[in-house]
């Protein structure tokens, strides 16, 4: 099963695609977790010891050289277009019981899309993870789908997107959704986050009457303590992590 995670900045993202990697690990499964936003730490949350540590790829400049034989930072000239990138899910990744977690990090030059040896590895490790990797993937992207090609969104089985009541948050989902049809990524569910009662669940669903929702997560002072307290969000005692339990079995 190969699940991306996307949706508005502040929303709660990481902490879902946090308590979602953890409940399929504590369900026997063995899980490839990416953590492909730059501004998130996708490992603090999953509850890695030392996450601070881990140096996204996108930095690693010597494996980057020695894969793509061009340096970082460098845009044009030649370098390998599918650079060998197999191994790197075993030898880069830090480990929670069944996690394998890897950072990506963001490319800091060029823009988005750019044709440089950063963005040209971190695509091709996306598409090996996606294509030819037989853990369960999960992959907690930017707010948009930047590091999916039309190529690997195919193998993807859903683009989960997280939500809450407002409307920043419903337009980024509306432009989510039409960022993934122009790659052929149609399967799409809709996480309800920070939810404060039946109000903000009829807002959601009225706002995004089209959507396939998949749940909703309750506005929780559990998690917010377990953030401040460098807890991870299954660690709490929160009711989040039921609710997520029972969206692995929906999935």
């Amino acid at each position: 099963m190969k699940l991306a995670v996307s949706g508005k900045g502040g929303v709660g993202k990481t902490t879902f695609s946090s308590l979602l990697i953890r409940a399929l690990n504590s369900s026997g499964k063995h899980v490839l977790a990416i953590d492909a936003d730059p501004d998130a730490n996708l490992a603090a949350a999953v509850g890695i010891k030392n996450a601070d540590q881990i140096i996204p790829i996108a930095e690693m400049k010597d494996l980057i050289f020695e894969r793509t034989e061009a340096r970082p930072g460098t845009i044009g000239g030649f370098f390998k277009l599918n650079p060998k990138v197999d191994d790197l899910p075993d030898t880069l990744s830090a480990k929670f019981e069944n996690i394998k977690l890897m950072r990506l990090g963001g490319v800091k030059k060029g823009g988005a899309g750019c044709i440089c040896p950063e963005s040209t590895l971190l695509r091709a490790l996306v598409m090996h993870v996606v294509l030819a990797r037989n853990e369960v993937v999960v992959m907690d992207m930017e707010a948009g789908i930047e590091h999916l090609g039309r190529g690997t969104a195919k193998a993807v089985d859903k683009l989960l997107v997280v939500v809450e009541p407002g409307r920043r948050s419903i337009d980024t989902a509306e432009h989510i959704r039409s960022l993934a049809s122009q790659i052929g990524l149609t399967q799409i569910a809709v996480i309800g986050n920070k939810i404060r009662g039946k109000k903000d669940e009829d807002f959601l669903k009225n706002n995004l009457k089209d959507f396939n929702f998949l749940g909703f997560i309750p506005y929780d002072n559990a998690l917010i303590e377990a953030d401040l307290n460098g807890i991870a969000p299954f660690d709490a005692n929160s009711s989040a992590v039921e609710i997520v339990m029972e969206m692995v079995k929906k999935l």
